[in-house]
């Protein structure tokens, strides 16, 4: 999984008064969870950008006034009207504990059905899974190539090592469903069928030479 590293400063009040406050100077307030205490502390309302707007997920190497601690982005709030951050949640990672996260699907491959016009459905854009920080992948990709008409890749068939799915099993993450002009056939049988074709004809051409 991909790292980043981030320096916050430790705040002296809380409240929303010196939450309102901070974001007025360019500052998001966040809190640090999962370790001997909370820790309430701000960051650059940039970085909060960099961590929240993007299809990535990362760990994040945290310093506060000279302590480091590794941590992952448990929940953000963003204001309903400016879509702005408003406030970032933080979770201590210790070393060999596993943690829950939302981890990015990533397909792979060019399905034989929307090669046959099928419409691909991808119903998930993250799973979330539990392991191991070092067992974590930046993405979990799913082959979609054999996927024909008709067919989906539910939860259940998910395999990554070290990782435990939390979603529901049946849940489908990606599917092909028939379309207006999508050929039930497969492409394969449709070549194979002509080439068939031809030869019995070519043999017929060959038999009325002789």
């Amino acid at each position: 999984m991909k790292t980043v590293s981030l320096s916050g400063s430790t705040r002296e009040n809380v409240g929303k008064k010196d939450a309102t406050l901070l974001r007025r100077e360019g500052k998001i307030p966040s809190v640090l969870y999962g370790g001997k205490e909370q820790v309430h502390f701000h960051i650059s309302e940039n970085d909060a950008k960099k961590l929240v707007f993007t299809p990535n997920v990362y760990v994040v190497e945290l310093e506060l006034n000279g302590n480091k601690v590794n941590a992952i982005v448990k929940d953000v709030q963003i204001h309903p009207v400016t879509d702005k951050v408003v406030h970032i949640d933080f979770l201590e990672v210790l070393d060999g504990a596993p943690v829950k996260i939302k981890i990015p699907v990533k397909t792979n491959g060019f399905s034989v059905g929307v090669r046959n016009g099928g419409k691909l459905s991808q119903n998930f854009r993250s799973l979330l899974v539990e392991g191991k920080i070092s067992d974590l992948p930046d993405a979990i990709e799913v082959d979609i190539t054999n996927v024909r008409i008709g067919h989906k890749i539910r939860v259940s068939e998910m395999n990554v090592s070290g990782l435990r799915f939390l979603d529901p099993a049946e849940a489908v993450v990606v599917s092909v469903a028939m379309a207006r002009g999508a050929s039930e056939e497969e492409e394969g049988e449709e070549e194979g069928e002509e080439e068939g074709a031809e030869g019995a004809e070519a043999s017929t051409e060959e038999a009325a030479a002789e």
